[in-house]
């Protein structure tokens, strides 16, 4: 789930939990079911089926897992999970009068709490038979998101990974969408640092080894800014154009970063789209191995 930006970053520095060996471990449990929601989620995905089955599918896995839902109650939030549809940016709350149709692409955000400690994630689904517009948006949000992660390792800034981000995605037609960001978590859902999805190389926040983040880059085939609807949540395009996005949670390490949400296909959907990263990214634990070739520079 994003946070919305504030006007001025006013969490310091000191603000930042950077996370002790034994807690890693806990936020990996939380990543890895994080990931495992979203594989169930997508293997049921068609059309015809509603944004509350989808919900339901979530709560009942959480509560197999002897976790909780960390949407479920946050500041009022209805559901279990966010489903953002088409020109939804994000904070799409599930519905049984909205049912899936063909062409339609969906993003899925769960947040499951394990042993105290948050996972974030989300993917943007395709329904049935989608244009080739909102496929290549989804497509390239996704690759978005991995030049984010690449950017990540020690002495990096907050600014890298916006600018990675930013500079891949307006070159080919899209914007950023800018009211809402990525935001540090541990046992807090939403803390500093906010990462932010544009920005310039080498500014804000410096990253240091034990810091866990979101990154989850909105991308929007149109106008960048955002109305939230009358629910107080809902967020659109102010032009009603689609929109897509996809997050993992990260770990920076001593060498690089670690995705804690990786799914179980994150491998093969990454050799599926043509992505290749670095090797100081570990991927669900995992190191690379051979080392690919680099993600290609954003610049």
């Amino acid at each position: 789930m994003t946070r919305r930006k504030r006007n001025r970053h006013s969490s310091g520095e000191r603000a930042v939990s950077v996370l002790q060996s034994h807690e890693i471990g806990q936020m990996r449990s939380a990543g890895r079911l994080a990931g495992e929601l979203l594989d169930h989620v997508e293997r049921e995905i068609r059309p015809g089926i509603t944004t509350a089955d989808i919900d339901a599918m979530v709560h009942k896995l959480t509560a197999e897992r002897d976790a909780v839902s960390a949407p479920l109650g946050y500041h009022g939030f209805p559901a279990h999970c966010c489903t953002s549809i088409n020109e939804v940016v994000c904070h799409g709350i599930p519905s049984p009068r909205r049912r899936l149709e063909s062409g339609d692409i969906i993003n899925v955000d769960v947040t499951p709490i394990v042993d105290g400690f948050h996972g974030d994630a989300s993917r943007t689904f395709l329904v049935g038979d989608v244009n080739p517009i909102a496929r290549r948006l989804v497509e390239d949000t996704y690759v978005s998101l991995w030049l984010g992660i690449a950017a990540v390792r020690p002495g990096a800034t907050v600014g890298d990974i916006g600018y990675a981000i930013q500079s891949f995605v307006e070159p080919r037609g899209y914007a950023v969408v800018r009211q809402f960001s990525g935001h540090g978590i541990g046992r807090i859902f939403h803390t500093a640092p906010a990462v932010m999805h544009y920005g310039r190389r080498g500014e804000g926040m410096a990253l240091r080894p034990g810091m866990t983040f979101t990154i989850e880059p909105m991308i929007n085939l149109g106008d960048w800014r955002c109305d939230v609807l009358d629910d107080g949540w809902t967020a659109v395009t102010v032009d009603r154009a689609l929109s897509a996005q996809f997050e993992h949670t990260v770990l920076v390490t001593e060498r690089g970063v670690e995705v804690l949400t990786a799914g179980a296909c994150e491998l093969e959907r990454l050799a599926a789209a043509g992505i290749s990263v670095p090797e100081m990214v570990r991927i669900g634990g995992l190191a690379m191995s051979p080392p690919p070739a680099k993600v290609a520079s954003a610049s």
